[in-house]
């Protein structure tokens, strides 16, 4: 159970999926899950480079279904 407290600070619903994680020092991590993969994934293409990374990965795989 998540105190009201940090539900509201994080604007945590009732079906809000999160995701724990241990560290190797014991503490827990929990992150909320976005329920929309595109919107998961705003944003990561800014450091640029993506369409390259993109095409070499698809010439890559091309080549090793020859």
């Amino acid at each position: 159970m998540i105190p009201a407290a940090i539900r509201e600070r994080f604007a945590l619903g009732p079906s809000q999926r999160l995701e724990w994680f241990v560290d190797d020092d014991g503490s827990i991590r929990v992150v909320p899950v976005v329920a929309s993969p595109v919107q998961a994934f705003r944003g990561q293409g800014r450091r640029g480079g993506a369409t390259a990374r993109l095409l070499t990965d698809r010439e890559l795989d091309r080549n090793a279904e020859l």
